[in-house]
């Protein structure tokens, strides 16, 4: 897997992490179709936040990196195989399922097909950043982000 950022600046992010008491670290993608859409997943029924739209994310395990992470989780919850990762677009904090205080790093993503299938969660959807269904306003912010960024390399 590719990435253009450096294991010092990814040092930093969990440096940060640790030092605001943050105790569950996860990872999250945004990955876009050749159309600029946006892969959102839709938690299901009975989930922890039931009912939002989110960007393929997942928990980082004990002695794996955030970049590792990534590439797991999106597998996992896609079956799509992560190739490169880009920018990192930002994180946010919130209170786990089990009230860990936890923190999203969220980065630009490439994957390999364009066939997604689900494992944990009830739909998908390619969706122009724009036109977000349902998601957390943390959500909205890290596709902004992403849609600022694009832009301005285009």
């Amino acid at each position: 897997m590719i990435t253009s950022l450096d294991s010092a600046f990814l040092h930093t992010l969990l440096a940060d992490a640790a030092r605001d008491g943050i105790t569950k670290l996860v990872v999250g993608a945004v990955i876009a179709n050749p159309d600029g859409e946006v892969l959102l997943l839709h938690r299901q029924a009975g989930d922890y936040l039931a009912g939002l739209w989110e960007l393929p994310s997942g928990g980082v395990d004990e002695g794996e990196t955030l970049i590792d992470a990534l590439g797991r989780e999106v597998n996992e919850e896609t079956g799509l195989t992560v190739t490169s990762i880009g920018d990192y677009l930002g994180h946010f904090d919130y209170r786990s399922g089990s009230g860990r205080p936890t923190r999203q790093f969220n980065f630009a993503a490439t994957t390999t097909g364009d066939t997604v299938t689900l494992t944990e969660h009830d739909a998908h959807s390619w969706t122009a950043p724009q036109d977000s269904p349902q998601v957390s306003s943390s959500v909205q912010d890290i596709l902004d982000t992403w849609r600022s960024k694009t832009a301005s390399s285009s």
